[in-house]
């Protein structure tokens, strides 16, 4: 049992997995660009927290002598290096450690002389380097956070070591800082990531969409060509034997009715006409068919318009006389030539008036113009008459291979124009609705 497979929608599957795709691939550079940033500007505070410690170092003596000694001072204690510290911008604690990870000092008195456990931070900071992070909403807990004020929302973590002149740490300060400024620049910093990463996120989704959308319907329209390329094919293969066996019977037919006509002046008048009439038709189907097998290898040239139209309303002149129908031309003098064949271009114009006219009823019209589009670089000729129109099914299958819609008909005239104009890097579109008539424009390029 065949299974039929589904086309796969490529602009629809994109429209959703690339979203899905850049959305996380957005928020995710969002996240991590203002991690990143938080911790750089939470790095320079600290580094600058460092150096203000350090310039105390240098014109506070009180705190390297207390680093030296080791005894445990209270807040209280006169100490202006110590007050400094207890009164800097946005400090909610601040701690002074001995190598032995014991506080010396405390902005909160009950500290002072406690030791606590293992704390990775405050080693690095022994060690010689500075630690800084910031912490929202919550701060990690460790043994020396007790009491800590939890009414901020931002905490900044520093652990800078303290050095003597010579360069030997001497301790460690632990500080707890709520800088509202800092604090504020980044949300505002990470509002403008969020919008920025929004923004880019958006154009180059929809950068995307626009390419992989004109690359389905390229897609698309590439199958579709060639599927009537394969169906063209076999046709050329099939007409090339069919026709070629079939002329010369037919001319045959043809030779004989023509005959009896002339021997016979009284009797099978009436037959042989309908033997040459159908004759006629099938030689007619015939060179339709040989056209198919006729490969379209001819160069393109510059082609004027004007005396191809005018040569096919002369020569449907008499057909249009004998059903009423009002034939209109509009062909500007200034029109310029285009990219063409000749001889095929005529075929393809004579096709779309034959079928306009077979379409017709009688006292209808018929209507042929030529226009300049595109600045110049176009010539648009538009047939239209005014018959029944065409539903919206029969227009979707209009111009596809032995599709027709008339009685006496093969279906391969609209598809061999369209073939023929698209081979000279034209267009093709067919207006129509039924009661409003039929218009086939024909787009060229201007030589």
């Amino acid at each position: 049992m065949p299974v039929h497979l589904r086309p796969f929608n490529l602009s629809r599957w994109f429209a959703l997995i690339g979203l899905l795709s850049i959305a996380s691939i957005s928020a995710t550079a969002a996240y991590l660009i203002s991690d990143f940033v938080t911790e750089r500007m939470v790095r320079q505070e600290g580094q600058l927290t460092m150096e203000m410690v350090e310039n105390l170092m240098l014109t506070e003596q009180s705190m390297r002598r207390l680093l030296v000694e080791r005894e445990p001072v209270s807040v209280d204690e006169p100490g202006g290096a110590f007050s400094h510290l207890a009164l800097m911008p946005g400090v909610l604690r601040a701690n002074l450690y001995d190598t032995s990870r014991r506080i010396l000092w405390s902005s909160e008195a009950e500290l002072i002389g406690q030791q606590f456990g293992a704390n990775e931070e405050l080693d690095e900071a022994l060690a010689g380097r500075l630690v800084a992070h910031g912490r929202r909403h919550e701060v990690k807990e460790k043994a020396e956070h007790m009491h800590l004020a939890r009414a901020a929302n931002f905490f900044v973590e520093i652990y800078l070591p303290v050095r003597d002149t010579d360069g030997t740490v001497l301790g460690a300060i632990e500080f707890y800082k709520n800088p509202v400024a800092l604090f504020n620049a980044l949300q505002q910093l990470n509002r403008n990531i969020a919008v920025g990463a929004a923004l880019a996120g958006l154009f180059l989704y929809a950068a995307l969409f626009w390419m992989v959308r004109r690359a389905d319907l390229l897609i698309s329209e590439q199958q579709r060509r060639l599927v009537d390329a394969e169906t063209l094919a076999v046709v050329g293969e099939m007409s090339s034997a069919v026709a070629h066996g079939i002329r010369n019977p037919l001319a045959s037919i043809r030779s004989s009715a023509e005959l009896i006509l002339v021997t016979d002046e009284k009797t099978g008048h009436e037959a042989a006409g309908d033997i040459i009439s159908e004759s006629d038709r099938l030689e007619a189907w015939v060179r339709e068919l040989l056209s198919y097998s006729r490969p379209l290898d001819e160069k393109a040239g510059a082609v004027s318009l004007g005396p191809i139209v005018g040569r096919c309303v002369d020569e449907f002149g008499r057909e249009l006389h004998r059903r009423h129908i009002t034939a209109s031309l509009q062909m500007p003098a200034q029109i310029p030539p285009v990219h063409g064949d000749p001889l095929l271009l005529a075929q393809v114009l004579h096709s779309l008036v034959a079928n306009a006219i077979e379409a017709v009823q009688a006292d209808g019209r018929l209507e042929i113009r030529c226009e300049s589009a595109r600045g110049g670089r176009q010539v648009v000729l538009t047939v239209r008459d005014s018959g029944p129109g065409m539903t919206a099914e029969q227009l979707q299958r209009a111009g596809k291979p032995f599709y027709t819609t008339k009685t006496q008909g093969l279906g391969v005239g609209l598809a061999l124009a369209r073939r023929i104009i698209e081979r000279y890097g034209g267009t093709m579109d067919i207006d129509s609705a039924p009661g409003c008539g039929t218009a086939v424009h024909l787009t060229l390029t201007c030589a």
